[in-house]
């Protein structure tokens, strides 16, 4: 994905620019066309020289070092650049950036681009968790500035905290992932997707009620990334221990009758369903409309099968492609294959929650992707947003080409 792309990449002034040489190495590695701009504190810490050497171009440090009449350096960076990459970035220069001062190479340029501009931080852990640092990085996420956090671990003040540049590797591994969600922006253009998240709520009386460990990470993944990749969406949420973004189209639920009723609504127009909310399999039989006040030493509940939502939108669909879920804690090949079968769904993302990592509540999972022919993708321990792209772009390439 970096092969022929043109990355400016700003080295500031902390003991982690030593990392800028094996970034700079590693970005020309993967084919990437590097050009370094230095602040004059970055010189402190290393060369010009070892920059030079390893990406192959001039290194800028000086806005008036002019050396090619035809351009203005920094309008001409600023505008040929495909992305901006600040690693790392100083408290100092990201307070420059939020509050638009151009008092330097890097600076100027960064007013003057257009293209996308991702910022690694590196700095002492008080000072990365200062309000005004904090407030100068929401300040910039809210103009479309990505960051890639820094790490945890021994900073060169003597600290252990979080501060640490990311380490070349990861920051080469995001510039990747960042270059490939953008190529997939308008996959989904056109499509309408629908998204159930979270856990349903089924009532025992008005303060009590059956639920699961949903938390509706994995649903909320699945809208953003299929909104990014240019879907409408409208997400269907039962009970959830997260957020959702404020520009997402939701539809709030509780039992798993109105998911139900919810959904069928939709199904008609809609193009993909990712069904990935927990449904409960049973409900109580009658729900008391007063408390139920606690009474001898036992208490029997008498519980019916819910709905299945999945089951039914398979035995209805027609132009539609059905993802569901199989969260098993043994066999997970077998129910996850009876499971697609048996449901007529598309796909079945399947995993095994006790393993670690890939449980309720977490924002990682390890999954297996299942169609009718058997395993498409096994993905290891990755977040819940990689996961969710993955699925999308398998959909996305089978959905017109069914049989």
């Amino acid at each position: 994905m970096l092969k022929g792309k043109k990355i400016v990449l700003g080295v500031t002034g902390g003991i982690a620019a030593y990392k800028a040489a094996a970034l700079t190495s590693k970005l020309v590695q993967k084919g990437a066309e590097v050009h370094v701009i230095m602040t004059e504190s970055a010189k402190k810490f290393i060369t010009e020289l070892t920059l030079q050497s390893l990406s192959r171009n001039p290194v800028y440090t000086d806005t008036f070092d002019e050396r090619d009449a035809s351009v203005v350096s920094h309008i001409h960076l600023a505008d040929t650049a495909d992305l901006v990459l600040v690693a790392p970035a100083t408290a100092n220069t990201i307070a420059k950036m939020a509050h638009g001062l151009a008092d330097d190479m890097l600076t100027t340029t960064l007013l003057a681009t257009t293209a996308p501009v991702i910022v690694a931080p590196a700095m002492n852990v008080h000072m990365y968790e200062h309000p005004a640092v904090i407030a100068n990085m929401n300040t910039l996420c809210s103009r479309g500035v990505h960051f890639i956090e820094p790490g945890v671990g021994q900073l060169a003040c003597g600290y252990v905290g979080k501060g640490r540049l990311e380490e070349p590797e990861t920051i080469v591994a995001a510039l990747e992932q960042f270059f490939e969600t953008k190529s997939q922006k308008g996959l989904l253009a056109g499509k309408k997707v629908v998204v159930t998240a979270g856990g349903t709520i089924e009532r025992i009386d008005p303060v009590r009620y059956i639920t699961n460990d949903s938390s509706g990470k994995m649903g909320v993944a699945f809208a953003v990334a299929a909104k990014a990749m240019g879907a409408e969406v409208t997400l269907v949420a039962a009970n959830m221990q997260t957020s959702c973004p404020i520009d997402l189209e939701v539809v709030s639920v509780q039992s798993a009758q109105e998911m139900y009723e919810a959904v069928h609504k939709l199904w008609p127009q809609t193009d993909i369903l990712v069904k990935a909310a927990a449904v409960a399999d049973y409900r109580p039989a009658e729900a008391a409309k007063q408390k139920i006040k606690k009474k001898g030493d036992t208490f029997t509940l008498s519980l019916v099968k819910t709905v299945d939502i999945l089951e039914s939108l398979g035995k209805e669909k027609s132009h539609q492609f059905l993802i569901g879920f199989a969260a098993e804690t043994n066999d997970v090949e077998f129910h996850a294959k009876g499971k697609l079968e048996r449901k007529n769904a598309d796909l079945i993302v399947a995993n095994d929650v006790t393993k670690p990592g890939a449980g309720f509540g977490t924002d990682t999972n390890a999954v297996e992707i299942y169609d009718k022919h058997g395993l498409v993708k096994e993905l290891p321990v990755t977040s819940k947003d990689e996961v969710a792209r993955q699925v999308l772009m398998i959909a996305a390439s089978q959905m017109d080409g069914r049989e």
